[in-house]
């Protein structure tokens, strides 16, 4: 039974893992929120007001979908950001999930870019590889996607600038409160030439590292995506700050979907802080018979853990 138990609390941590990214993914692809981050990131958006990047120049409504979108056999460009998918898959090259996808006009230029919100959520900055390469590589498959819809056979003056933003919610300290730009540069090596910057400036992989309030860099994007999805602020305080600093109108969809990732993060905080401790455990228990030479039954008689728990661990221990 406490096996069973553990498997349920084990499946029960996922699924609420899973909901509190998926609540997350919505909030940051409310229009108003998106226009922010625009306007914080974005040089094309930087003398442009917030509400007015939300109204006119982010096209259609972004969603979070889970249409795949199959380069081979559908063309990207045309479908509307309500109906394109998070995937973006090839026959030869597999499949990528993008957390956001959608589409915004350039203001002064009218055309077309394609950008990519993604959430990095994990603890581990460096969750076996570099982030910023794995954003680099998602603007190049944003870019060889648009060939057969954007432009085809050697077109190539067709091809529209892409983003590949990341909000990373846990950062090393060295990179709290800070947003760092990826960019290709024009470099002179002999000689001085000049390219017109659009025929190569296609790809930007934007990384903006959240920290807390105790900087002097809190303040701006960096304070309302930490207000947005903190896991330490009630909603009240959260609305409040974002009517007041920010002036986001608090619908009763946006003002929903707060109070539900801040319910959904306390249990994923609270779910988290009993495995750390479950670990702890498991780690005593090791550590005893290591240095006592004890078996795992007398370790866990020293150090008091209730005969209805030992088989749970018992069975750890035995993986």
């Amino acid at each position: 039974m406490e096996i069973e138990n553990m498997l349920a609390k084990n499946i029960s941590t996922a699924s609420n893992k899973a909901n509190y990214d998926a609540s997350c993914k919505r909030l940051l692809a409310n229009k108003i929120i998106l226009a922010w981050i625009m306007k914080s990131c974005l040089e094309e958006y930087r003398d442009f007001d917030v509400e007015q990047i939300a109204q006119e120049y982010i096209e259609d409504h972004p969603t979070i979908s889970k249409i795949p979108v199959n380069q081979d056999e559908t063309p990207f460009r045309s479908e509307q950001i309500s109906r394109s998918g998070t995937e973006d898959s090839t026959i030869t090259e597999g499949t990528i999930n993008y957390d956001i996808r959608f589409f915004a006009s350039v203001p002064r230029t009218k055309e077309t870019i394609k950008l990519i919100l993604n959430v990095e959520a994990q603890n581990d900055f460096y969750p076996g590889y570099p982030i910023i390469k794995r954003g680099i590589y998602y603007c190049s498959r944003l870019i060889s996607a648009q060939y057969g819809t954007e432009f085809t056979d050697s077109h190539y003056e067709k091809i529209r600038k892409v983003y590949s933003i990341w909000i990373c919610i846990n950062p090393p300290a060295h990179r709290k409160n800070t947003i760092t730009r990826y960019i290709i540069q024009e470099e002179n090596l002999i000689g001085m030439v000049s390219e017109k910057k659009e025929n190569y400036d296609l790809m930007t992989a934007i990384m903006i590292c959240l920290g807390n309030s105790q900087d002097e860099r809190y303040t701006g994007i960096l304070k309302l995506l930490e207000v947005l999805l903190s896991s330490q602020k009630e909603p009240e305080e959260k609305k409040i700050i974002l009517q007041n600093d920010f002036k986001i109108k608090m619908t009763k969809e946006l003002e929903s979907e707060v109070s539900l990732m801040c319910n959904l993060s306390k249990g994923v905080e609270e779910q988290g802080i009993l495995i750390g401790l479950e670990q702890g455990i498991l780690s005593s228990i090791k550590n005893l018979m290591d240095s006592m030479d004890w078996t795992a039954e007398q370790a866990m008689q020293a150090l008091k853990i209730p005969e209805s728990e030992q088989s749970v661990y018992s069975c750890k221990l035995n993986k």
